[in-house]
């Protein structure tokens, strides 16, 4: 994180009853699929409930380094992976806008997981705007159907983002490294 002039994080914020989770639909098993919100939507078992200490930061975190936490997830009746929009592009986190009011334009991913919140994630970042990369080696996919994360990656490339390891990262000059001109263009970064 000291790598970068604006760290952002999302937070899945999901209400007990969210309809992504199979215990709220008799009879289904994580990895079925139902409708949710007028949209396909696979089951997930229960996770990232408010106010829970599996809705929690990791522990190894340092959170103190982040600016500002974007939730997701918050409406029962629809999912949202992406840090920026629920999955039906119907309510934004806010993201988008507080990137810009930071003076952002590049943003930099990482997180959980590679096929599914980094994804949307990345491809709302690249129609959003911003120039993307996601940090391959900072994510984890589910790959629910074998080879669902190197086609999550091969999308995001061919939308226009950068998939790039962390050690393209670490190469850079940190913010604290760079003149005061070059620091104040720097990138952003949003952990997913």
């Amino acid at each position: 994180m000291p790598k970068f002039d604006v760290v952002a994080a999302s937070q899945d914020w999901h209400p007990r009853n969210h309809g992504s989770f199979a215990s709220q639909h008799e009879g289904c098993k994580s990895g079925d699929f139902v409708e949710l919100g007028g949209l396909r939507q696979v089951l997930w078992p229960d996770h990232c409930v408010q106010d829970t200490v599996g809705a929690a930061f990791h522990d190894d975190l340092d959170a103190s380094a982040i600016d500002r936490v974007f939730r997701k997830g918050v409406d029962a009746e629809i999912d949202s992976y992406s840090a920026f929009f629920d999955n039906a592009h119907r309510r934004s986190t806010g993201l988008g806008d507080y990137l810009r009011g930071q003076g952002v334009d590049e943003v930099y991913l990482l997180g959980l997981a590679t096929d599914y919140c980094v994804r949307f994630s990345a491809l709302d970042a690249v129609g959003e705007g911003f120039r993307t990369a996601v940090i391959e080696d900072g994510c984890r996919g589910i790959d629910l159907e074998p080879g669902d994360v190197k086609s999550s990656l091969d999308e995001m490339r061919k939308a226009g983002a950068r998939v790039i390891t962390s050690d393209e990262v670490f190469a850079s000059p940190s913010k604290n490294e760079e003149s005061s001109e070059t620091a104040s263009d720097g990138p952003g970064s949003v952990r997913e």
